[in-house]
């Protein structure tokens, strides 16, 4: 590869880096989030210049940096090898601190869907995130370091939504955009001046060759497979979130209550996420990361299909909330494996491509779900979403080898 790390990480220099960069990611998910809850009424509000439907810009805003991101992300995870990873999370976080600025300036729906656009390019935190915290700490604490970083993440999507709601309704749509960007720069230097990244450059002249490395990465046992995970367990997670406010009016009626009770759903199904992800990350550090994912994923399946029945809001609550303790141990379960299966000094390709993987599932789940809702009904997505957790626990068990850790 391009460059290596110069020696073992400190336990120190570590911990202090991944709890950095645990405040770093509940910061960027808060900005991030932040803007969800009004984004279409942002939308509707600046207008449109052009014939494109609303309903279709609308869209297009919410796909459009998932699109761009998928593209992006294995190109910014190979530079990270070469230069580091530390500059990967700067540039994504001033990055983000920008382009989300900038929205509030937004004076079409078009030019809201290039500045997302731009923002799938330049930003990508959680891959360089991942990178970072996975070349700086040592190999059998990889699972409980992927944990902390998944709490910060989901802390940041469970009060982010509600910040930018209530910011958005006290002082306007445009003011909410400044507070996020405001949040994002004070992440990025936090990261900049309290990072110390235990990283060396080697033929720094030698051409960068990024369909090398990214051939390199995919031919190492099991990460192909494990990659499939990860494309699975987003597309699982993502698949129901569109329908889901259409799945609570059928259960609780119609009314003001709806919007409420969803984002009640969706929050605490991150906090469940957020307390679970943590304890089974450390867990698969001490029995095996392959014994996390073949659990959960059987987990994730089971309260899916039950919500596929329910007649209630409230058993739709509890199903969700049980749904987020097994999804909260999938995603630093798959995180680790990747690390467990490739070695050092190729963190930024590895994660570059996982963050990719990901961005295609986020960019695919939304009108697969929407389409299954049509041609089938609101709960076949349940189902589908529940087998499609089945089928990556059947993997797990026939794929991956025993000894992962």
């Amino acid at each position: 590869m391009a460059s290596k790390l110069s020696n073992s990480p400190s336990p120190v220099l570590w911990k202090k880096t991944l709890w950095i960069m645990f405040f770093s990611q509940l910061t960027n998910m808060i900005g991030f989030s932040s803007i969800f809850p009004f984004l279409p009424f942002y939308i509707e509000s600046i207008g449109k210049v052009s014939s494109l439907k609303m309903e279709f810009l609308v869209g297009l805003v919410f796909s459009v940096p998932a699109f761009t991101m998928m593209i992006i992300s294995p190109v910014w995870g190979t530079l990270s090898d070469r230069y580091g990873r530390k500059p990967m999370v700067v540039r994504a976080t001033f990055g983000g601190s920008l382009i989300l600025t900038l929205m509030a300036f937004a004076r079409s729906a078009e030019e809201l869907v290039l500045l997302r656009a731009v923002q799938g390019l330049v930003t990508g935190t959680v891959g360089a995130a991942n990178a970072l915290v996975a070349a700086s700490v040592p190999k059998k604490k990889i699972g409980y370091a992927m944990g902390v970083l998944q709490m910060g993440t989901g802390l940041g999507l469970a009060v982010g939504p509600l910040i930018g709601g209530v910011v958005a309704d006290l002082f306007g749509y445009r003011s909410a955009f400044y507070i996020t960007g405001a949040m994002l720069l004070i992440s990025g230097i936090l990261v900049l001046y309290g990072v110390n990244e235990n990283f060396a450059l080697s033929n720094k002249k030698a051409p960068i060759n990024f369909i090398s490395d990214w051939r390199h990465v995919l031919n190492e046992k099991g990460v192909v497979t494990i990659f499939f995970f990860r494309f699975s367990n987003q597309l699982g997670r993502m698949l129901f979130l569109p329908i889901l406010p259409l799945f609570v009016k059928t259960l609780i009626g119609p009314g003001t209550a709806v919007n409420s009770f969803t984002g009640l759903v969706v929050g605490v199904t991150s906090a469940t996420m957020t307390a679970s992800t943590i304890y089974l990350g450390r867990l698969g550090d001490r029995i095996g990361y392959r014994k996390i994912v073949i659990f959960t994923s059987l987990f994730c399946c089971i309260t899916l299909a039950f919500q596929g029945f329910v007649s209630t809001g409230w058993q739709l609550l509890t199903l969700q909330a049980l749904f987020g303790l097994g999804f909260g141990g999938l995603v630093p379960g798959i995180s680790a494996l990747l690390s467990a299966h490739t070695g050092r000094g190729e963190e930024g390709a590895v994660y570059g491509l996982d963050n990719s993987i990901s961005s295609a599932a986020r960019t695919l789940s939304p009108l697969l779900g929407a389409g299954l809702a049509v041609w089938f009904g609101l709960r076949s997505v349940f189902a589908s979403a529940a087998l499609l957790y089945l089928i990556l626990a059947l993997m797990a068990v026939k794929k991956l080898p025993r000894a992962d850790a």
